[in-house]
């Protein structure tokens, strides 16, 4: 399967079968979306920086209330959580997506905000890869983030939700979630795309990966 870092918290996941999926499109965050098409859209909640499914091209497919669902041969689970830690009352519900692509567990955290609970990680697990929000303010925050890691324990885990060059959003670099890790731990990839295989999964150890944001050729 191939992971597309499309930046803010927008990923294409395609499996090895052709089907593709995109989490949380974005609007106006200060640079625009990538050019993409896919067969489903997943939104977390109904945030501007989450919910620009009309961006997504080849006519997708929108899946953003809790529940199971299937395309293309990808098993896809939506579970209830929340955008803050007070049970949204102060910025409502998060969808949390799984999804299932060649073997292969990957976890969409969302703008989670919740904080860390023995009955959150029992309905997510088991989860082989982890993109998670790192920058806090609206999310969790890196030491957050840091304790999800540790009670997940995912094989590679990619920090999304942060500030990076262009985003008009007060949070945090992702170097205040990666410093708390051995360096060893930590490969920046300076690249948006990442392959992944069943072999690649191993649960001995965790791997962070930060990938580059893709940038519209213009």
């Amino acid at each position: 399967m191939k992971i597309r870092y499309l930046g803010h918290s927008c990923f294409q996941l395609t499996e090895s079968t052709g089907t593709s999926i995109v989490c949380d499109p974005y609007g106006d965050v200060g640079f625009d979306m990538p050019s993409v098409e896919a067969d489903a859209v997943t939104v977390s909640h109904a945030h501007y920086d989450h919910d620009n499914a009309k961006a997504v091209g080849g006519n997708p497919v929108v899946f953003s209330k809790e529940g199971q669902y299937e395309i293309g041969g990808v098993a896809i689970t939506a579970v209830k959580s929340y955008h803050d830690d007070e049970l949204g009352k102060e910025r409502g519900e998060n969808l949390i997506f799984k999804f299932r692509m060649d073997g292969v567990e990957v976890c969409h955290l969302g703008d989670l905000g919740e904080e860390c609970s023995a009955e959150l990680i029992e309905a997510l697990l088991p989860v082989h890869v982890l993109l998670i929000p790192v920058g806090g303010t609206y999310t969790i925050d890196a030491a957050q983030a840091k304790e999800y890691v540790d009670r997940i324990m995912p094989s590679i885990v990619i920090p999304m939700h942060y500030k990076t060059k262009g985003l008009e959003m007060d949070i945090d670099k992702a170097d205040e979630f990666t410093d708390l890790f051995e360096s060893e731990e930590v490969a920046e990839l300076h690249e948006s795309e990442l392959e992944l295989f069943r072999d690649d999964i191993t649960e001995e150890s965790t791997r962070i990966y930060v990938l580059e944001r893709e940038k519209i050729c213009k």
